[in-house]
């Protein structure tokens, strides 16, 4: 699986349950603004802890937490994923993945075996700015086909934008909801301008309080539920 980090204890990661975080290294994009640009790249700095031991922590935190969040870099890309996601849920743990939508069959493929309980799936951006904002050429059909198997399947799911000046405006809002069509749960993350893949998005002012309230207003014509993360 190659985990690259282990966050013991999250209140807010998986919405309703107490969680541990598994970090995943590897990434099939390379967004600007990203803020785990070493997990992104897989940075060989960073300790690499064998499915072993981190199921082995999983196990001994089983009492107190109701179930995992596995995170990234991108999760889909790893190899072992739905053995060690199986491992977790026979002790009897929910387990919540977050990707950037890229690779649909896998989700498809995990959620057909049962073995995901919440998906989290980020939209960037609109279709028009995907490969300038993520550095690759990004198939964003990919994306809209697994908000369709996640929304078809009735799990638990979010989409997620991180709103950056420029790179996210009303208008991209505009082209996503066209795209993706009506979704369960919409949350709109505030962008910090602290370390980030491209130095000079660093220097982005994040936008006002207001502005992230006006693009809530929209995204609520077409998601049930919109909330704003991470305004102090």
């Amino acid at each position: 699986m190659n985990f690259k980090g282990i966050h013991k204890t999250s209140l807010i990661d998986y919405p309703g349950k107490i969680c541990s975080i598994l970090f995943t290294g590897g990434c099939n994009l390379r967004c600007r603004y990203c803020y785990n640009p070493d997990l992104a790249c897989n940075n060989c700095a960073l300790e690499t802890l064998t499915n072993e031991e981190t199921f082995s922590f999983v196990e001994r935190r089983r009492h107190f937490i109701d179930g995992v969040s596995i995170s990234g870099g991108e999760p889909t890309l790893a190899k072992n994923l739905d053995s060690f996601i199986k491992s977790v849920k026979d002790i009897s743990l929910s387990v919540k993945l977050d990707t950037n939508g890229s690779n649909p069959e896998v989700i498809k493929r995990l959620i057909e075996k049962g073995l995901l309980d919440y998906v989290a799936i980020d939209v960037k951006t609109s279709p028009s700015k995907y490969d300038f904002l993520t550095g690759t050429t990004f198939r964003f059909a990919d994306i809209v086909k697994t908000i369709s198997i996640v929304r078809d399947a009735g799990i638990d799911y979010e989409i997620r934008t991180t709103c950056i000046p420029f790179f996210v405006t009303l208008d991209d809002f505009v082209a996503i909801k066209r795209e993706i069509g009506r979704v369960k749960q919409y949350y709109l993350q505030q962008f910090v301008n602290s370390k980030t893949l491209d130095d000079d998005v660093a220097n982005y002012q994040p936008y006002p309080a207001e502005e992230l309230h006006r693009f809530r207003e929209f995204v609520l014509s077409f998601a049930d539920l919109c909330e704003i993360r991470g305004l102090s």
